[in-house]
């Protein structure tokens, strides 16, 4: 039992002795853990930095090619422009072509004195002319023709050329 005891005594003397230690190597871990998680801290910031630079850069990039791109739109915006401008002033221009050669031959139809069933009346909008062709009994009816294009044609310039055919 002595042996017992001395065994005993010796294995507390060794505890008291390691305790130091054991609580000198728990002080170490909680420290180390202390230094990693200020590392991390230290790297996430780093990290966050360049992304945050990164992100900067890439806006910047994105502004850039939205300028360009909103440049080129606005050029194609004009250009279109321009064209359904011009093409509504050839739409009018060939509207008001067809209505002068309308009225020209309705008038003509309705001019008592006139045999119109022969007439040709054409419209040229870009030249601003109305031509009349085909053909009248008499060299009057010609001209009463020739008097009627001109009074119902407004802006337009009259071309006759009628001929004379009798029956």
């Amino acid at each position: 039992m002595k042996a017992y005891r001395a065994l005993l005594g010796t294995l507390a003397a060794t505890a008291l002795a390691m305790a130091p230690a054991c609580r000198n190597t728990a002080q170490g871990v909680k420290e180390d853990s202390r230094q990693n998680a200020e590392k991390a801290q230290q790297e996430a910031k780093e990290l966050a930095r360049k992304i945050g630079a990164e992100a900067k850069e890439t806006g910047a990039k994105i502004g850039e090619a939205a300028k360009e791109v909103g440049g080129k739109v606005t050029e194609g915006a004009k250009d279109v422009g321009e064209k359904v401008k011009t093409g509504a002033k050839e739409v009018a221009s060939e509207v008001g072509a067809v209505k002068q050669t309308v009225d020209v031959k309705a008038h003509l139809l309705a001019a008592k004195n006139i045999d119109s069933a022969h007439i040709e009346v054409d419209t040229d909008a870009e030249a601003k002319t109305v031509t009349l062709r085909g053909t009248v009994p008499t060299a009057g009816q010609k001209k009463a023709a020739e008097k009627v294009a001109r009074e119902n044609a407004e802006g337009y310039r009259v071309r006759n050329l009628l001929t004379v055919a009798k029956k």
